[in-house]
């Protein structure tokens, strides 16, 4: 890919091994192979409804950074700036099978990965400037503090350019020196976005009011244009500044694994409001394409294509 691309994301990606059988993973012998990440899972969502974006990270230079390229390569995801660290290795994670639709055991080994020492001289700002559009996740900016120096440069770049930003929470606690900077980090950078994107539970610890009004009200004071919060099987709720209103979830026979459920969320929420959709639109194709991801292991081996989501919703 050597055109400008329309959405511009980052973050960190780590290769994951997946259980094949149930129970504590020291048991388990045999694993599958995925990658993980909630930027990139966002990414290969749009490249699927075939929008053109691309991914900002490092990656080490081993096989799992290989592995990462190869991915991202096959679904059409632009990684052109994606640097090459040959002193720090990328991260890798190990999953639990889910059975019921609990939520997976995850282990990380992430601590000092290429990913975590991304920096402002990693942000190539005619790449940026080109884009349309930029995603965000509180991940990136928990990693370390060049990371969060990244995230706020690339987050107050595309707005003083005039660009549209939208960002997902995606709490990590155990990334975080304490609960309170968390809070303080997450809502500093939520200021800077124009939609934001958080869970019911995540936004009664970020704001800490209860209902998904008045969660929303924290947000749109704070200067976003529009707050769409995740109600898990109650679908969601969204307002802005002319109205609000709820969508039902998509009801699903069985719920397998719900992590990447939403990434899938937000890739549908972005995509369509992306492509001119009304916001109860945008939101039910996010309820759309998080119920494809709560139906599979992988974190993103349910994201359809625009044909399977097209049929899906009809």
């Amino acid at each position: 890919m050597n055109e400008a691309v329309d959405v511009i994301t980052f973050g960190e990606a780590m290769a994951m091994f997946i259980a094949d059988e149930a129970g504590d993973v020291a048991a388990v012998e045999h694993f599958t192979r995925r990658m993980a990440g909630a930027e990139t899972n966002f990414a290969v969502g749009l490249a699927r409804l075939g929008h053109r974006i691309g991914w900002v990270s490092r990656l080490g230079d081993d096989s799992f950074g290989r592995f990462i390229r190869s991915v991202l390569a096959r679904e059409g995801v632009d990684s052109r700036h994606v640097a090459l660290d040959c002193e720090h290795p990328t991260g890798f994670q190990l999953k639990s099978k889910a059975v019921a639709g609990e939520d997976p055991a995850v282990e990380y080994f992430r601590r000092g990965s290429a990913a975590s020492h991304l920096d402002l001289a990693d942000f190539d700002e005619a790449y940026f400037a080109a884009a349309r559009h930029l995603h965000c996740t509180g991940i990136a900016p928990a990693l370390s503090a060049t990371t969060r120096r990244f995230s706020e440069h690339a987050m107050q770049f595309m707005r003083g350019a005039g660009k549209s930003v939208s960002f997902d929470p995606n709490l990590r606690p155990a990334l975080w020196p304490s609960r309170d900077e968390m809070v303080a980090g997450i809502n500093s950078l939520a200021a800077m976005a124009d939609w934001v994107l958080p869970g019911i539970q995540e936004g009664r610890l970020l704001t800490g009011y209860q209902t998904p009004a008045d969660i929303a009200a924290f947000y749109l004071d704070l200067g976003a244009s529009l707050v769409v919060i995740k109600l898990g099987a109650e679908g969601a709720y969204f307002r802005d500044r002319t109205g609000e209103g709820r969508v039902a979830a998509v009801k699903v026979e069985r719920v397998i694994d719900t992590v990447g459920a939403g990434d899938g969320f937000a890739a549908g929420v972005v995509s369509a409001l992306l492509e001119g959709l009304d916001t109860e639109a945008a939101v039910a194709r996010g309820n759309q394409i998080g119920a494809f991801a709560i139906q599979v292991i992988g974190d993103m081996d349910g994201l359809p294509t625009r044909e399977q989501l097209a049929v899906a919703m009809t």
